[in-house]
């Protein structure tokens, strides 16, 4: 597995943070879950207050997301929804007064048809920028025995950062797609990738995921491991 920051600005800033000790590789684990963050409506139709045109970060989660599927893998996609009071959205809706949109039930919340969800799914509703805080999905990834998350969706410096610092601190293996992830100002997106890859997880391509799951399938290692988890749920119920 390698990074993707090989020129420019960003690689020379790379390697004054692995002369540091930074910026290593952490890799992936046995079981890992495909997270799909916050790619709804509300965020991917440029035109409205919250939007951006993310339509090559959905194309690349369009290609992982059968990958994991046929290996049995989870996948689980957030979205943020709001009641009509707000009350809660706390402070957030202070500093960020555009999250009006996203009301429970409205189009805005729904997740973006181009990745549509699929029986067996699970969707995680969150209030804030963690896809962990408020909400049951350290719990839901426990049960499915999963050790790894991949992730996908926007915004990098939000989000995403916010979701990958607290995927390392529950203990989790984390990947983010870095052709999968996307943010309005592109140098945002580069300075919180950098930063994210030094310090809480491994920023990698859609094609190193693909060839880690292809390498795994061929190995029998997911296809045993889904078995595993299926007999051990199946017999806990006898």
């Amino acid at each position: 597995m390698s990074n993707d920051f090989s020129n420019g600005e960003f690689a020379g800033n790379m390697s004054g943070y692995r002369d540091k000790g930074f910026a290593q590789r952490s890799g992936y684990g046995d079981k890992p879950c495909l997270l799909v963050v916050d790619f709804i409506v509300g965020f991917t139709d440029p035109s409205t207050p919250l939007g951006g045109d993310f339509s090559s970060q959905l194309a690349v989660t369009n290609r992982l997301l059968p990958a994991f599927r046929s290996a049995g893998l989870p996948v689980a996609y957030t979205t943020i929804a709001y009641e009509p009071h707000f009350r809660d959205a706390g402070i957030f809706i202070k500093k960020v007064p555009s999250l009006a949109i996203l009301l429970k039930g409205s189009r805005m919340v729904e997740v973006d048809s181009r990745i549509k969800p699929q029986p067996g799914d699970r969707i995680i509703e969150k209030k804030f920028a963690s896809a962990f805080f408020g909400t049951d999905l350290d719990s839901y990834l426990r049960s499915q025995g999963v050790d790894t998350i991949v992730m996908v969706g926007c915004t990098t410096s939000g989000c995403i950062r916010a979701s990958a610092i607290d995927s390392l601190q529950y203990g989790y293996y984390t990947v983010v797609v870095r052709d999968g992830v996307g943010d309005r100002p592109e140098g945002t997106h580069e300075a919180n990738l950098l930063d994210i890859d030094a310090k809480y997880g491994d920023v990698v391509s859609a094609a190193d995921v693909l060839e880690h799951l292809q390498s795994k399938s061929a190995a029998g290692g997911l296809a045993t491991q889904a078995n595993d988890d299926f007999m051990g749920w199946w017999n806990q119920g006898r």
